[in-house]
């Protein structure tokens, strides 16, 4: 990648909706050129799509958690049911296996404290976790910001 293939990046990450001949004038391309760069940058799995994002306080998704998960069992299978269970919640927004006191971190978007309440019952309902610590959201200082591209 070179200079201009991280200025098609960094203008995609602030606007993804831009048009083509847009994303060109601001990197100072054709438009020719410009697709064939954004072509390569997808083919070759830089780009994995584009997405939209959503005001969460617009939909009353006010409450953002992150809860903080220890289990005792740690196999494949137990791992893959529990990716399978935390799937089919649609209030997890992120989810990760970390290191150090915790197992796993989860980022929940809830309306309320009740609808975290569903939440937390349904993420416990299916496997056994050792420990659920909640950690509740009170301002977002910075949220979803671009990746650093230098």
């Amino acid at each position: 990648m070179d200079e201009i293939d991280l200025k098609i990046l960094a203008a995609l990450q602030q606007a993804p909706d831009l048009s083509q001949r847009e994303l060109a004038e601001r990197v100072s391309l054709s438009q020719n050129a410009c697709w064939r760069r954004l072509r390569k940058l997808e083919e070759s799995g830089v780009i994995v799509g584009r997405s939209l994002r959503l005001d969460r306080s617009a939909l009353g998704l006010d409450l953002i958690v992150f809860a903080m998960l220890r289990t005792r069992s740690h196999s494949a299978d137990w791992l893959e049911k529990f990716r399978r269970h935390v799937a089919t919640i649609p209030e997890v927004i992120d989810f990760y296996r970390i290191s150090g006191d915790y197992d796993y971190m989860l980022k929940i978007a809830a309306r309320d404290m009740a609808s975290y309440d569903r939440v937390y019952q349904r993420l416990i309902e299916k496997v056994e976790l050792d420990n659920v610590t909640s950690y509740f959201a009170m301002e977002a200082i910075f949220d979803n910001r671009p990746l650093p591209l230098r």
